[in-house]
């Protein structure tokens, strides 16, 4: 659930006149109070407390219960630890966006970091074989003056290809294209470009973020969506199967869209706490907000890239010549060490040895730059590219089953509602692919079990030799919902005419 402040209190004496009673009576007599008991307590108005009593009940995490005479009894249980008030709380989302900006930052920081050493490093190796490529065909020129001018073409074909091959690298995410022949007979056509490499690389590492991150969002346009499709009105069940939530959490969070949408519980003539969102029919847009009934908003599972196969293959490619040029000079730099003679060049393999006398001119001891520099770090990071990439893979797997088990949820929630007497596990569908976990029977069965925490089902045996749970409880509170719904005859989503236009 996501961090969010409190609502704006205008009659702060007001609220910590109610937040104390509920407090003082919690602490020193236990049980719980009605509105009608904290009016008498503190003298305020009635439509004062109402306005603030569920504002308390979100920040203190009420639990509410109906007694015998149909009043609403407000309790807490779990004590007067505010949620968004008080030094912890006020830390904690201190805290939360200090991290997170430090975590975004940090995030785009080892991006550029990965970007340079994958590229660079790739660019510094190929400058390196080159380079030594280039002192090979000078030698060999000048020990045979009929080959000189065919070499130096060669190694200047060889080196100009090189170059176009990095550019194409840093400029072009589709590599397979880039080596498309009719590119280069028609100067006019021009090459189609897929996203830029520091992107590409940064899906193949990091993943392309989360889909789900306006979760939250959408399950709440669909709660007032359906709230108002049904006059007003939203019952605890049917909200648990907008959000997917269980018993305990559902209660917590329907208090606080209480405070957040102006929200009051009610109960029914049996004794059901209904919830009642007046405030919310009062719009202006006339269209159907029925959905068809429930709309719950799923989740999507997390691809590990968006990148097309080819494309992470090429980035491997350069990480595995990243890796073989930096385990060769570690290699090299530990067992010949330095080049002190022509005998210790002859004994040292040739692109290390150049490479040796290449930076022996210019500093005076090479040995400990090619261990450090193009040893250890580029060996270390091509492993650490590779970590993350094969860590995420794992961690997205169990991260999608939870999903699909979350969305498995929502549809066995609506399921069993519409089907109160008649539940079996074969009659939860879960068509999509993003609604079946690994185990998708066992996953039902503990749907089941999870909706037996609010409603006890009686359990028998079909002559299918099937298991039927049967929620009478919950039917009954389905029909005083329904019976509930019906009896409201106030239309308050009536406007009514304009009667002033300034």
């Amino acid at each position: 659930m996501e961090q969010r402040k409190p609502r704006k209190i205008n009659d702060r004496a007001a609220y910590r006149a109610i937040t104390d009673t509920f407090r003082h009576v919690s602490r020193r007599q236990g049980g719980g109070l009605t509105v009608a008991d904290v009016v008498a307590r503190t003298a305020l108005p009635l439509e004062t407390v109402k306005e603030y009593v569920n504002d308390v009940a979100d920040e203190y995490s009420a639990r509410l219960s109906v007694t015998e005479s149909g009043e609403i009894l407000y309790s807490f249980p779990a004590g007067f630890a505010s949620r968004y008030r008080g030094f912890k709380a006020v830390a904690g989302r201190a805290f939360g966006k200090i991290a997170s900006a430090l975590r975004i930052a940090g995030v785009w920081l080892f991006k550029v970091w990965i970007m340079v050493m994958l590229v660079g490093y790739f660019a510094l190796f190929m400058l390196i074989a080159l380079a030594a490529l280039a002192l090979s065909v000078a030698s060999s020129s000048s020990q045979s003056g009929n080959n000189r001018r065919g070499n130096s073409g060669g190694g200047l074909f060889f080196a100009s290809g090189i170059f176009d091959f990095i550019i194409r690298i840093w400029f072009y995410s589709e590599l397979a294209k880039t080596f498309n022949g009719r590119y280069y007979d028609n100067a006019r056509q021009r090459r189609p470009r897929g996203k830029p490499l520091y992107k590409a690389v940064f899906s193949f590492v990091f993943g392309d973020g989360d889909p789900n991150a306006s979760i939250e969002t959408r399950e709440k346009q669909a709660v007032i969506s359906y709230i108002q499709a049904n006059k007003g009105v939203i019952s605890l069940p049917e909200f648990m199967v907008l959000t997917g939530t269980g018993t305990d959490e559902a209660g917590s969070l329907i208090c606080a869209y209480c405070s957040e949408y102006g929200g009051m519980p009610e109960p029914t003539d049996d004794g059901t706490v209904v919830y009642r969102f007046d405030a919310l029919l009062l719009r202006a847009d006339r269209s159907d907000r029925t959905f068809g009934g429930f709309s719950a908003p799923l989740k999507q599972t997390r691809k590990f890239s968006s990148n097309e196969t080819k494309m992470n293959i090429w980035f491997s490619v350069i990480n595995s010549v990243n890796l073989i040029f930096g385990s060769y000079f570690l290699i090299n730099a530990l067992t010949s060490g330095h080049i002190l003679t022509q005998r210790h060049f002859d004994a040292a393999s040739y692109l290390y040895g150049v490479t040796y006398i290449l930076m022996n001119n210019m500093m005076g001891n090479p040995l400990p730059v090619i261990i450090a520099g193009l040893g250890i770090t580029p060996v270390l990071f091509s492993l650490f590219f590779w970590l993350i990439p094969l860590a995420r893979y794992f961690l997205l797997k169990g991260g999608n089953e939870k999903i699909k088990t979350d969305n498995l949820r929502k549809i066995a929630l609506a399921y069993i509602w519409d089907n109160p007497l008649s539940v079996t596990p074969d009659g939860i569908k879960a068509d999509l692919a993003e609604c079946r976990p690994k185990n998708a029977d066992a996953a039902r069965e503990r749907v089941i079990m999870d909706a037996g925490q609010y409603s006890l089902p009686e359990v028998a045996v079909n002559g299918n030799g099937q298991t039927v749970y049967s929620f009478a409880g919950l039917n009954r509170e389905k029909e005083a919902l329904a019976k509930y719904r019906a009896g409201i005859k106030n239309d308050a989503s009536d406007l009514g005419d304009v009667v002033v236009s300034v």
